[in-house]
């Protein structure tokens, strides 16, 4: 079976969904599929000789669909797959109407959708009046006017399947396209680095990369340095903690993000200033982004004891940090917004505490650091969740499955109305 999978973010493009869409596709390649790759002109792939790139796409505007639509008569795939952010692809409407495309030209071949991320109002990025004045009076009119959404086009109406990342994310787009129920699967991303699968020796090497001693406490921050991230609380609360405990290292395991939104770059210069002005740059090490095919990042969390993800909107199944995290076993401390998905239970798999507040986490890493059992505890909890949620065995599974392949069932994770899950940290609940 032939693949065709579209992305405009693939590497050498330095973004969480370049490497995710790499790891995706290699994974379907284990699978013994004919994988394709359409990507943009700048993304001329890794060097696999199972995956054919095509990185033919100059801008993803109106004019590229000649281009489009002959690749695809070329290409002839079984199954389309298509990654879908707005920021990936300029915020222009053509890629929400690949769909419709799709169809016309290859009408028996399934069309699934992956959403990156639902929260996108094209508006953000405003066409030009001519792009506007195209989708409106010739686009709209040519795919027909029902369930055209204004920020999906027919992503929603004319996908077979539609993969959301977390249980908020498909809330969000069965609110625009409630008749799209039937054909939407959760699949949450699994791992986005290479895993090290020797635990004693990663944790030993990483450590002394780190320079940190045998009995020092090693914290972990997961994931690319941008505002939501909430990485300033976990610095004030490393404040509090190093006062009262001189043995606590927190190690940032990330870099900058090329997918660029305004001040991104400016935040990690502040937050690099504001470790200093905390008298905490000493207890802090920045590793600066690693490379997908390297095994620094899984060597880091290996010679960690817990990690903190303070994202100021809440922890959801979409963070591919968060999963990454879970798969190395590690006690995990996050933050609790709204629609939390039902998999992620506090005290269970994770230890849950208000967004930015620094007090709360404080209280939150000393409890760790007090009670060994509790920490245990939430390593098992977050490998089980790890083995049903962030396997890359079980998301190609169900990702196949959307293909018309293979009947595949998601986890369940229902759980009764009386069971209690305890009051988040510093909450006054």
């Amino acid at each position: 079976m032939k693949v065709l999978v579209i992305s405009a973010a693939f590497p050498p493009m330095h973004a969480g969904e370049a490497t995710n869409a790499m790891y995706l596709c290699q994974h379907l390649a284990d699978r013994k599929l004919d994988v394709h790759v359409l990507t943009s002109r700048s993304n001329s792939g890794i060097d696999d000789p199972r995956l054919t790139v095509h990185p033919i796409m100059r801008n993803w505007s109106w004019s590229e669909v000649p281009r489009f639509r002959n690749f695809l008569k070329r290409c002839s795939p079984d199954v389309v797959f298509l990654m879908y952010l707005g920021l990936m692809y300029h915020y222009h409407p053509m890629i929400t109407f690949t769909p419709t495309i799709s169809k016309r030209i290859l009408p028996c071949v399934p069309f699934v959708t992956r959403y990156e991320s639902p929260f996108e109002d094209v508006r953000l990025r405003t066409p030009s009046l001519l792009s506007r004045a195209f989708r409106k009076f010739v686009v709209v009119n040519w795919a027909g006017s029902r369930n055209v959404d204004y920020n999906f086009g027919t992503l929603l109406r004319d996908s077979d399947h539609i993969i959301a990342l977390c249980e908020l994310h498909r809330a969000v787009l069965l609110k625009r396209l409630p008749s799209a129920a039937g054909k939407t699967v959760l699949i949450p991303p699994p791992p986005n680095i290479r895993m090290c699968t020797d635990y004693v020796g990663a944790r030993h090497r990483g450590r002394q990369i780190l320079g940190v001693k045998p009995d020092d406490f090693v914290i972990a921050f997961m994931g690319y340095v941008y505002p939501r991230k909430g990485v300033e609380t976990l610095l004030q609360a490393l404040q509090i903690v190093c006062r009262q405990r001189n043995n606590v290292r927190l190690v940032v395991i990330g870099g900058k993000i090329e997918l660029a939104v305004a001040n991104r770059s400016s935040y990690a210069e502040q937050m690099y200033r504001l470790s200093k002005e905390l008298g905490v740059d000493d207890k802090t090490t920045w590793t600066g982004e690693f490379k997908w095919d390297e095994e620094y990042a899984s060597l880091y969390l290996n010679a960690a004891d817990a990690c903190v993800l303070p994202f100021n909107e809440g922890v959801h199944l979409h963070d591919s940090s968060f999963g990454s995290v879970a798969a190395h076993g590690l006690p995990i401390i996050t933050t609790h917004g709204p629609g939390l998905d039902q998999p992620i239970i506090h005290n269970e798999n994770v230890l849950l505490f208000p967004p930015k507040d620094a007090k709360a986490l404080a209280h939150a890493i000393m409890r760790l650091l007090e009670d060994p059992d509790h920490c245990r505890h939430l390593r098992v909890g977050a490998k089980k969740l790890a083995q049903e949620w962030f396997s890359w065995d079980s998301a190609i599974d169900r990702t196949v499955a959307t293909f018309g392949l293979a009947a595949q069932s998601e986890p369940s994770y229902e759980r009764s109305a009386d069971v209690k899950v305890g009051p988040i940290l510093g909450s006054s609940k």
